[in-house]
């Protein structure tokens, strides 16, 4: 959830992790912090935002950690802000993750250190500074005091006198950048991607020590090796490009991450697809049932793919949200296949369902965004949305994507299944090689959307009604509009309206109806005729002029087939950031939000 991250090289150290954190502010924004070690150690701490926190400076500083944070255990002060050091102030540690047993562990230590923050990462420099009393190495201290740790972790230890830095993994993402004499740290890449491309995977169990001289990995006390891998992506893409902010710039990049998506992957006559998965032909034609385990805006994905792998493909799906999944109610394991949706491949709760269902004896495959994220190497195999870098924290371009290759997989299954006729597979394939050109279609008409916006902006509260799958779009829809914006919305199946949150309908509270194709438009109809009959303005989104004689303003989308819902979505997309924009929301950074959520 935190994002931390590291510098060891002949660069201006104080301003290179910085200039990290800044890059991570998308995973936490409540306080933030810098540790610089050189002729001494040094902390530079502060409550709110990384613009916030001086860049800092240091004699002969040698290494740099740092750390922007999301809180979990104690309020967002600069007390609680790591850096956190031992009593002697020589040693520095900034930490991604829970540990669970920090009570126990305080407890142990209260009598002997003074602990000055309501954090639970507190305990682990203590942990640290006992060690190094018994005359060891920084590298054995840290083994050591992360071999009592229970929870997820990822950390960094810097300590005066001591060279360079300890890094340790468990169950929170860590890698290393390589460049040319130098290192560095990050959550993820996006820490270091303007100085290099090529990075190192740390694993669960991993402990570096970096140093000027390289980096040395080991794993259960041996020493290991672990590949570098060249990421497809630069600074560049993790940029604002002139936009006003990261969301804008991403919502208009979904025509090119959608023909990322499905590029190589349909052939000529689009009739199959290619996902060189490694699952065999006959275990996918054995399988009974498909369950989806994700969170959030991939649940959302989740649900439309359901919709897709039911209608096409005719196979039994179950999506479950991952916090709540077991695997259970006599399922037969060898015939049940676990697909997780995570775009960062690090979500907590995804890659907890994925864990339970491997141990149930099933087999699993992963959609991600992000290659060597942990769902890659825990999953049987995976599938990559390649959406490329998504920095704001409200998904867009990811969902998107996800949704595709949740298309181009169902096509894949129904056809090693022998479920899906020749015809099903060209309309659905087709219909995505259309989906890139239609979104942008609904981009260039952005004014309307944004005039939309306005006026509907000061509205009490948002209803988002659908049916089929302009249900999982109007959950999706809502959810981007709360979480930028903070207003309330809701995203309903249309035909609940009237089982019980048509209680909510005024006419200050506007009804966005999905009436595309593939929603049961006329169904939603009936249902648009009851709200406007209680007051309520209605926004329907919708390719058929015919379907929104009944509604006050229309977003116009074009015919797309199967992935009309999806284009508008994009529509609904740019609606709820024009909302936001007009109440001068922190768009990129709302409250109380993070991009990654790896804490369970």
């Amino acid at each position: 959830m935190c994002g931390i991250t590291g510098y060891i090289g002949t660069d201006e150290t104080g301003k290179i992790v910085h200039q990290g954190l800044q890059n991570l502010e998308y995973r936490g924004y409540d306080s933030a912090g810098i540790a610089l070690n050189g002729t001494n150690l040094t902390v530079h701490k502060t409550e709110g935002e990384v613009g916030d926190l001086p860049v800092p400076a240091g004699d002969d500083v040698v290494c740099g950690i740092g750390h922007t944070r999301w809180s979990t255990h104690g309020e967002p002060t600069e007390e609680n802000a790591h850096p956190h050091t031992d009593c002697t102030g020589e040693v520095a540690v900034v930490h991604n993750g829970i540990v669970e047993n920090y009570d126990d562990l305080k407890a142990e230590l209260h009598g002997d250190h003074v602990f000055r923050s309501d954090t639970d990462t507190e305990v682990i420099p203590h942990l640290v500074e006992d060690h190094l009393a018994e005359d060891v190495s920084l590298l054995t201290a840290v083994q050591r005091a992360t071999s009592r740790l229970e929870g997820s972790f990822a950390v960094a230890v810097t300590a005066a006198g001591h060279d360079g830095i300890i890094v340790a993994r468990q169950d929170s993402p860590l890698l290393l950048g390589h460049g040319d004499g130098e290192t560095f740290i990050g959550s993820d890449a996006t820490a270091f991607i303007e100085h290099t491309d090529r990075v190192t995977y740390l694993e669960n169990g991993d402990i570096a020590h970096v140093t000027k001289q390289g980096v040395d990995i080991f794993n259960d006390g041996e020493r290991v090796e672990r590949t570098t891998e060249t990421l497809d992506w630069d600074a560049d893409a993790a940029g604002k490009s002139g936009y006003d902010h990261y969301m804008l710039k991403e919502i208009h990049e979904q025509p090119r991450a959608l023909r990322q998506a499905i590029s190589g992957r349909i052939d000529d006559l689009a009739t199959n697809v290619d996902l060189t998965l490694d699952l065999p032909d006959e275990y996918l034609q054995s399988v009974e049932e498909v369950q989806i385990v994700a969170c959030g805006t991939s649940y959302h994905a989740g649900l439309f793919a359901k919709e897709l792998l039911e209608a096409k493909a005719d196979v039994r799906v179950t999506v479950h949200v991952a916090s709540e999944y077991d695997f259970r109610g006599g399922r037969d394991p060898w015939r049940t296949l676990v697909v997780a949706i995570t775009q960062s491949g690090e979500t907590a709760d995804t890659l907890s369902a994925l864990r339970e269902a491997s141990q149930a004896g099933t087999r699993t495959l992963a959609l991600t965004n992000t290659l060597g994220s942990t769902v890659t190497r825990e999953a049987d195999d995976t599938v990559f949305i390649r959406a490329g870098p998504e920095i704001g924290v409200a998904a867009t371009k990811t969902f998107v994507s996800q949704v595709a290759t949740a298309a181009l997989f169902s096509v894949y299954l129904g056809r090693v299944r022998n479920e899906m006729t020749t015809e099903t597979a060209t309309d659905l394939l087709e219909s995505l090689r259309d989906l890139p050109g239609a979104v942008q279609q609904v981009l260039d008409r952005e004014a309307k959307i944004r005039e939309t916006a306005r006026e509907y902006a000061d509205s009490d509260a948002f209803f988002y009604v659908g049916r089929r799958a302009g249900y999982p779009v109007a959950l999706e829809s809502a959810l981007k509009l709360k979480e930028i914006s903070y207003d309330h919305a809701e995203g309903f199946a249309a035909g609940e309206l009237k089982h019980g949150p048509l209680a909510l309908v005024t006419d200050d509270t506007p009804v966005i109806a999905l009436l595309t194709s593939e929603t049961a438009r006329k169904k939603t109809l009936n249902n648009v005729k009851e709200v406007k009959s209680r007051g309520a303005p209605v926004i329907g989104v919708a390719s058929d002029p015919d379907a929104t004689t009944h509604v006050d303003a229309t977003f116009d989308v074009p015919d797309c087939g199967a992935m009309e819902p999806v284009v508008a979505n994009v529509a609904l997309q740019l609606f709820a950031y024009h909302v936001a924009d007009e109440k001068g929301r922190p768009i990129d950074k709302p409250r109380n939000l993070a991009k990654s959520v790896t804490v369970e």
